[in-house]
């Protein structure tokens, strides 16, 4: 469009295309302590590039993963907290890449908004590229959408896909699941990014609490707001390393559907996982939710992932150096539960500790 005295201009319509420009300015740098020595080019083009080495696999399979991070961006806008929500983004796309066995490669994000501020933008970005330091991606790209008119100024949302690669043969299936293998548990580290529509209905709508302040006696100093917005533990690194030293049968990333339905997901037809709720202390957060919501145990169970972020089956006989390289890569994980002759479900018995 050109402009006149009168006439319009596109940034007067809602797309400021300097802004736009100064946002990939200001997250450059960012991007660029992402990348591995695959990636060709920089930042700016059309497509991201990224050299795949075929010499280094047998049979390689690629994998592929897309998510966002749901309404617990609600908070984010609401808080002005801008450089978390993208370790978030990183966390869901990378962990279902490796619940298969896949080590992600690449990334690319999809922000819309409905208007580019640059530091917000590069806040975001910040976060995003600290997502895929964290899983060993490499960010090679995305896109910034300015929707002027269609989304409130301070409104975003986030998506983004990753792809990783797997061997043929490295694929974890549900085949490989027997009776007698161990269940262990990898700790959340929070919420993650699942149930905040749940969150923001008791704690926000019902309970009127605050997001600038501490909530009454409970046992955390900080902000309502930072405590919400406690990154998603990114689990990536870690569970490429289990895979590669100790039987890992399968894996379970806990996200929507809580803990039971995500394991039965990997579980073939003739067994049953039984967990031991006994086992793990649900963290506050969990504690705080389900007494101000009066909300029963079970929508707790199927909405929220209530301490276990991360699952892996693995032979009784690997068990123990399991949880030792998870111990000594600073993951919180213990087992909490049992592979067992059933029909494929997957029950929590006992109550939690």
């Amino acid at each position: 469009m050109t402009a006149s005295e009168d006439g319009a201009t596109y940034a007067a319509s809602g797309v400021d295309i300097d802004a736009g420009e100064r946002a990939v300015e200001l997250m450059k740098s960012a991007v660029k302590t992402t990348h591995r020595p695959e990636v060709v080019g920089d930042l700016g083009g059309f497509a991201g590039l990224f050299a795949f080495d075929t010499s280094k696999y047998r049979k390689p399979l690629l994998a592929s993963s897309t998510d966002g991070v749901g309404t617990k961006l609600a908070i984010a806008q609401k808080t002005g907290i801008h450089d978390t929500v993208g370790i978030d983004l990183v966390a869901m796309v990378t962990d279902d890449l490796v619940a298969c066995g896949a080590e992600p490669l690449f990334l690319q994000d999809y922000i819309a908004c409905g208007k580019v501020v640059p530091e917000r933008i590069a806040a975001i970005v910040a976060g995003i590229a600290e997502g895929c330091r964290q899983a060993g991606c490499s960010l090679v790209g995305g896109e910034t959408a300015e929707h002027g008119g269609v989304m409130p100024p301070d409104e975003y949302d986030l998506a983004a896909t990753a792809v990783g690669v797997v061997e043929a043969d490295g694929v974890l299936t549900p085949d490989s699941v027997k009776a007698g293998d161990v269940v262990i548990a990898m700790g959340s580290s929070g919420l993650h990014s699942n149930g905040f529509s749940m969150v923001r209905h008791v704690l926000l709508a019902m309970g009127q609490l605050p997001l600038d302040k501490p909530v009454d006696d409970y046992d955390d100093d900080r902000a309502l707001g930072e405590i919400l917005l406690t990154p998603t533990r990114i689990y990536t690194r870690d569970c490429l390393e289990l895979i590669a030293e100790t039987d890992v049968r399968v894996l379970a990333h806990v996200t929507g559907g809580g803990f039971a339905g995500n394991l039965v997901r990997v579980l073939p037809s003739n067994v049953d996982a039984v967990i031991d709720r006994s086992s793990w202390q649900v963290p506050p957060i969990f504690q705080l939710i389900a007494a101000r919501g009066r909300v029963e145990r079970e929508e707790m169970e199927r909405t929220f992932n209530m301490g276990v972020g991360m699952v892996a089956v693995v032979s009784a006989a690997e068990a123990d150096r399991a949880l030792a390289l998870l111990t000594a890569r600073h993951v919180p994980s213990w087992i909490c539960g049992q592979i067992v002759a059933g029909t494929g479900e997957a029950r929590l018995v006992s109550a939690y500790a």
